[in-house]
């Protein structure tokens, strides 16, 4: 039986944003604009891992300040709050 109250939380989360003026903060190649992906990601610690790339690019970069812990809502809240921190811009990072 499939039943889906009984199916795991997602693992992984993705969504094209396109971030607001001032970008998003990256660890390899510091502020990215324009239209992006955002990927959220549970590692086995805990914890989140955030990325971030140019929307049909292959390389991905991590968004500074990750990864995070995840936050009581799980990792459909993290990813949520990341996405509007991007969509604001002003070098947005992880959350602290």
């Amino acid at each position: 039986m499939n039943d889906r109250a009984d199916s795991p939380a997602p693992q992984r989360l993705e969504h094209d944003v396109t971030a607001g003026p001032g970008g998003a903060m990256t660890d390899e190649v510091g502020v990215i604009t324009g239209d992006l992906t955002l990927a959220t990601h549970t590692l086995p610690d805990g914890r989140a891992h955030i990325a971030i790339q140019y929307t049909g690019a292959e390389e991905w970069y991590t968004l500074t300040g990750s990864p995070v812990p995840l936050p009581g809502g799980g990792l459909a809240a993290l990813h949520a709050d990341v996405l509007r921190r991007v969509q604001r811009g002003g070098c947005a990072e992880a959350p602290h």
